[in-house]
C-alpha cells in the first residue's frame, strides 16, 4: 500500500512539472518581439519564468560612496591597457544601459568570442541619437541621465571594453536567457519598424484601443467610499481614467484606490490616489506612458487580468477637525472579457508604503514580496526631514531575487536614469519622461523624488522579490521621510497592506530652508556685479546695488533669518529688505578672512506676495565686495530638532 501511494504521488509530481515546463518552454529569442515590449503594455502581465535579471554597476562593493568617483570599481578588469566593464555568457540579451558620465572614448561590444567588434562607437552616440540603431526614443538624455534601452542579445557571450584611461558611473542591466535560441546582435537584421512603433506609443499616454468602457460621475462625501467599476465575470481591465479636476491636490491625501481582484483576501492596490498616480507633495507630477496625470485626468493604462471578479473604489477618508467638501468625480474604466492566462500571466499589485524618519541602519524597502511575478516599476517621493543639501539620495538601490542580490546600484537619481542633483540643467527640476522622470526637486525644500517604468526591463522573480534603497550616502543614517508605490505582478496577493494613517496622508512641510549659490534663484538691479562658485561672489560697481533672493517655494509664516557670508579686507556693507520694508540696518562685513557662519540678521513674514528677500550692498571706502553662501530661514514655533 505504501509502494503505490509513493507511485501515484511521483506520478502527480510529474504530471504537475511536466505542465509547468510546457507552460515555460523557453524558444526562439525574437529581437523584434524584445524591442516591441517597450511599446506593447499588453505584454506586461506574462511571466518571464526562468529568466534570470542582473546588473553590473560601478557600485562601491565596501559600502562606501565611491560608486564610480574615483573609477576603481567601474571595470572588472584590464586588457591591453583598456578597461573591460561586463563579460557576460550566453544567451541573453542587455536591456538597460545608463551612465551619467558617458565620454568620447570608444565602447566596444565582442560577441561569441569574435576578435572584432560588432558594436564601436564613442561612448556618448551610444545615447546621441546619430548612430542607428542606438535612436530615439529608445536611447537619449535628460534629468542628468543618459539611457540606452535597445536590446542588445548574445548568443554565447557580449564582453563590453572601453578605451579610455577612466569611466566613472555606469549601469549595465542584462537577462540570462537558458535554453533559449539567440541570434547575437546584427545591425542588418534590424527592423525600423518596430523603433516607429515605440516612438509613436511614447508620444503620449494611449487609450486602449477595442475597448468597452464603463463610465460614471458621482459625487464623493467625506467618510464614505464610491464603487467605479464591478464585474463579476472573467476579464481584465485595459485602463482606468479618475477626474476629479484640481480637488485631488493639496497637502491632504485622503482619497484611497481601493482595487480588489476575485477573491484575494486582502486589496490589489490600496494607496492615497495622489501617490499612485505619481503626485509629488500635493501636486500632479508625473506624466508617464502607462501611469500618470494630465490635463486633469488621472489615467492608469497598465492591463489588471482578473480571474472571476474585480472592483475598483475611491474611499474618502475624514479627517479630524478639518471641514472636507464632497468631491465631484468622472472615470472610464477600459475592459474586455479577454480570461487571464493563469499559467502565463500574473495579476497587477501594486504596494504603498511611507515611512517617517526610518530606523538608522536599515534600507527603506520599496516591496518584499512572496510568489511568482515580476516587478514593473515605482514611483517615490524622497523628503530630507534636515534642512541642506540633498545627500539622502545618495542612496543606492539593492534588489534581490529569490534570497540573492542580482542589481546593486550607484545611487538613487541613478536608478532612475538621473544623475548630478543640484546642477542646472540636469537633476534640477521636476521633467517626466515615457518610462522615467524626476518628480520634484527642491534644494529649499530638502526634497525630490523619481520615478521608473520597467517593460523590457521587467524583473522576475520565482519566488520572492525584495527592493530597498539606502536613505543616506553610507549606513542608512540620513533622516528622511519616504513615500513609495511599487507596481508589480503577481501569483497571489500580497499578505497585508499599510493603512495610510491621518499623519501618512499628510504632506510634510519643513520649518527649516536652505538656500544655496547652485540653483539659487536670483534678480540683480544696477550697479551690481555677480558670479558664482562656492559663494555668490558680489562686487559693487557704482556707490550700491541690490540683489533679489526669490523666496515663492517656502510655505507661509513669519521665519528668522540666517547668512553665512565672508568677511575680508574689501568686505562692503549690506542691509537686508523685504520688498520696500528695511529688515537691518547697514553692516559691515570688512575683516580678516573669517567666515560668518549662519548669522542672525532678522525676520520676516512671508507671504506669496512677499516672497522674496533683497541684499542692499553699498562701498565702504574702496571695499566694494559681499561674497556669501547660504541663506537660512527657520520659521518661528519650529518642531523639535530631528538630528542625525
Amino acid at each position: 500500500m505504501k509502494f503505490r501511494i509513493q507511485i501515484i504521488l511521483a506520478t502527480l509530481f510529474a504530471v504537475a512539472l511536466t505542465q509547468r515546463l510546457v507552460a515555460v518552454q523557453p524558444g526562439r529569442y525574437d529581437w523584434a518581439e524584445e524591442i516591441r515590449t517597450l511599446s506593447r503594455p499588453d505584454q506586461l502581465p506574462r511571466y518571464r519564468t526562468g529568466c534570470i535579471v542582473e546588473e553590473i554597476s560601478s557600485y562601491d562593493p565596501t559600502g562606501g560612496n565611491d560608486d564610480g568617483f574615483s573609477g576603481r570599481y567601474s571595470y572588472i578588469r584590464k586588457e591591453n591597457g583598456k578597461l573591460v566593464l561586463a563579460d557576460l555568457k550566453g544567451p541573453g540579451v542587455i536591456n538597460r544601459i545608463h551612465t551619467p558620465t558617458p565620454t568620447c572614448d570608444t565602447i566596444s561590444f565582442y560577441f561569441d568570442g569574435e576578435t572584432t567588434p560588432r558594436i564601436s562607437l564613442p561612448f556618448e552616440d551610444l545615447f546621441s541619437g546619430k548612430v542607428f540603431p542606438f535612436v530615439e526614443p529608445v536611447c537619449g538624455n535628460e534629468i542628468g541621465g543618459f539611457f540606452c534601452y535597445l536590446p542588445i542579445p548574445y548568443e554565447k557571450s557580449c564582453k563590453i571594453v572601453f578605451s579610455g584611461e577612466k569611466i566613472l558611473f555606469h549601469q549595465i542591466q542584462y537577462r540570462n536567457l537558458p535554453g533559449y535560441d539567440v541570434k547575437s546582435f546584427d545591425t542588418n537584421n534590424i527592423p525600423a519598424d518596430v523603433l516607429d512603433e515605440v516612438r509613436h506609443t511614447w508620444k503620449t499616454p494611449a487609450i486602449p484601443a477595442n475597448a468597452r468602457v464603463a463610465g460614471s460621475r458621482t459625487t464623493l462625501e467625506p467618510g464614505k467610499e464610491i464603487i467605479l467599476y464591478r464585474s463579476t465575470r472573467p476579464g481584465r481591465i485595459l485602463g482606468f481614467e479618475i477626474d476629479g479636476g484640481t480637488s485631488f491636490e493639496g497637502l491632504n491625501k485622503d482619497v484611497i484606490l481601493s482595487v480588489r481582484w476575485d477573491n484575494d483576501k486582502t486589496e490589489a492596490i490600496y494607496a492615497p490616489l495622489q501617490d499612485f498616480f505619481g503626485y509629488a507633495y500635493g501636486k500632479p507630477a508625473m506624466s508617464s506612458v502607462l501611469v500618470g496625470s494630465k490635463d486633469g485626468v488621472n489615467y492608469c493604462y497598465i492591463p489588471c487580468p482578473y480571474d472571476q471578479k474585480a472592483e475598483i473604489k475611491l474611499i474618502y477618508k475624514q479627517r479630524k477637525g478639518v471641514k472636507q467638501e464632497p468631491l465631484r468625480i468622472s472615470s472610464k474604466i477600459y475592459h474586455s472579457d479577454k480570461k487571464r492566462d493563469i499559467a502565463a500571466e500574473g495579476k497587477f499589485y501594486a504596494t504603498w508604503n511611507r515611512e517617517i524618519n526610518p530606523p538608522k541602519g536599515r534600507y527603506y524597502p520599496f516591496a518584499d514580496l512572496k510568489g511568482k511575478g515580476h516587478y514593473v516599476g515605482n514611483v517615490h517621493q524622497a523628503q530630507g526631514l534636515v534642512p541642506g543639501m540633498t545627500l539622502f539620495f545618495e542612496g543606492d538601490d539593492s534588489i534581490r531575487v529569490d534570497g540573492v542580490m542580482r542589481i546593486h546600484g550607484t545611487g538613487s537619481e541613478d536608478f532612475y536614469n538621473g544623475g548630478w542633483y543640484a546642477v542646472m540643467d540636469r537633476w534640477d527640476r521636476d521633467m517626466s519622461l515615457p518610462v522615467h522622470g524626476a518628480l520634484d526637486y527642491s534644494l529649499p525644500m530638502a526634497r525630490t523624488g523619481g520615478y521608473r517604468l520597467c517593460l523590457s526591463d521587467k524583473m522576475s522573480f520565482e519566488n520572492d522579490f525584495y527592493f530597498g534603497i539606502e536613505h543616506g550616502p553610507e549606513k542608512n543614517e540620513y533622516p528622511v521621510d519616504y513615500t513609495s508605490v511599487a507596481y508589480y505582478y503577481c501569483d497571489r496577493a500580497p499578505s497585508q497592506h499599510r493603512e495610510p494613517t491621518e499623519e501618512l496622508r499628510t504632506v510634510y512641510l519643513p520649518d527649516k530652508h536652505t538656500f544655496y549659490p547652485q540653483l539659487m534663484d536670483f534678480n540683480l538691479a544696477r550697479g551690481l556685479k555677480v558670479s558664482l562658485d562656492d559663494y555668490v561672489r558680489t562686487e559693487v560697481t557704482e556707490q550700491s546695488g541690490k540683489i533679489r533672493i526669490n523666496l515663492s517655494e517656502i510655505p507661509e509664516g513669519r521665519y528668522r533669518i540666517y547668512l553665512t557670508y565672508l568677511e575680508k579686507s574689501t568686505g562692503a556693507d549690506f542691509r537686508l529688505w523685504q520688498r520696500q520694508n528695511p529688515i537691518t540696518e547697514w553692516k559691515s562685513s570688512r575683516g580678516s578672512g573669517a567666515v560668518r557662519e549662519k548669522c542672525p540678521l532678522g525676520e520676516m513674514y512671508l507671504t506669496p506676495q512677499t516672497a522674496s528677500l533683497t541684499i542692499e550692498i553699498r562701498k565702504n571706502g574702496g571695499a566694494g565686495t559681499f561674497d556669501f553662501e547660504c541663506l537660512c530661514l527657520e520659521k518661528e514655533g519650529n518642531q523639535a530638532d530631528i538630528t542625525r
